[in-house]
């Protein structure tokens, strides 16, 4: 009997199975702003991503539009390139040509922390260099789950628990795009099982040394106690919704609070002294992240240690997240910390 190739076997496993199908229709819904131009997508080897890729690979037969298809090799155990190079193998077999790029910074500490920041630096190198300005990644429904645990042991607010947005801004010109945040996992394993008949899996999901690790390891106790996933998912949303209304309302004050000029931002302090804690704590938040360019805004923790110092004292000079904060009578200057 004649095997079937690639594409057939894409077309009819979305075609044919009913779960498989809603899955690629919501997936098409999620991105069809974004296809007329270049995408990327974020490949890992892991059943997440590889479901992903096939998803997008269903949608180049259909559409015709141009993706690239990115691995980031971080070289933090052994063995890693070898890896990746049986995943760029066990693509080609489905005529999708994978990118891979290798880190070469040394991560000691913070370790997903930092290999996270530098996927993302990789990937817009990239795309600059591509003149792609859309990147999508296989976050899921449990992983939007895992991160609002997470920064609830943190003690976040709500723009925190709200956990991860559909679409968020990397920089300036590049966005990030989540497309199967409302799809289980179980549902991608069966993809990259059907369409790849494999798929990699990273010995750190499983170090209880990550707290991700850990607060994944807290579905079954849940679930034994009568709280799903899908519960918490639904209250996630309801957050979500309360968020966007929140972030209109912020979006007012700020613009009417801040100066930008010559990469620094300076804040009336008048202003920012008469708006309660949460906008306090949102305005530096947004703008220390603003001026540092970094993807992920700092925790709340700090931003509260910030936000007390500056209402304890008159003149303020310090250092935090790669910027100088300063204080006088009149404004609050945030500028970016200039390196050597």
């Amino acid at each position: 009997m004649r095997r079937k190739n690639s594409s057939v076997i894409l077309k009819e496993s979305f075609e044919t199975q009913e779960d498989l199908f809603q899955i690629y229709s919501l997936f098409k819904k999620k991105i069809k702003f974004y296809i007329k131009k270049k995408l990327l997508v974020a490949v890992s080897g892991g059943p997440d991503s590889l479901a992903l890729t096939a998803l997008s690979k269903a949608l180049v037969y259909e559409k015709k539009c141009k993706i690239y298809y990115v691995l980031i090799d971080h070289n933090l155990r052994k063995g890693s390139s070898k890896e990746a190079l049986s995943v760029k193998k066990l693509l080609k077999k489905h005529k999708i040509n994978l990118f891979i790029l290798k880190n070469s910074k040394v991560i000691d500490k913070n370790i997903q922390s930092q290999a996270r920041k530098i996927r993302y630096e990789l990937l817009s190198k990239f795309c600059k260099k591509k003149n792609i300005s859309t990147i999508l990644t296989a976050h899921n429904l449990e992983d939007q789950v895992e991160t609002f645990f997470i920064r609830l042991s943190r003690g976040s607010g709500l723009h925190g628990l709200s956990s991860m947005k559909e679409v968020s801004k990397l920089e300036k010109k590049i966005i990030l795009v989540r497309p199967l945040l409302d799809v289980k996992k179980i549902k991608l394993i069966k993809i990259s099982k059907i369409i790849f008949g494999k798929f990699y899996k990273d010995p750190s999901n499983n170090n209880s040394k990550y707290l991700r690790t850990r607060i994944r390891g807290l579905k079954t106790t849940l679930e034994k106690v009568g709280v799903s996933y899908d519960q918490i998912t639904k209250s996630i949303k309801n957050l979500s919704a309360s968020r966007d209304t929140l972030d209109l309302h912020f979006n007012k004050i700020y613009k009417d609070l801040f100066i930008e000029k010559k990469r620094s931002i300076f804040l009336d302090l008048y202003k920012f002294n008469n708006l309660n804690q949460e906008m306090r704590m949102r305005t530096l938040s947004r703008s220390i992240k603003d001026v540092s360019k970094s993807y992920y805004p700092l925790r709340s923790k700090k931003i509260i240690n910030l936000d007390a110092k500056l209402k304890m004292k008159n003149n303020l000079k310090l250092s935090l997240a790669g910027c100088l904060i300063f204080k006088d009578k009149k404004q609050i200057i945030i500028k970016k910390t200039e390196k050597n």
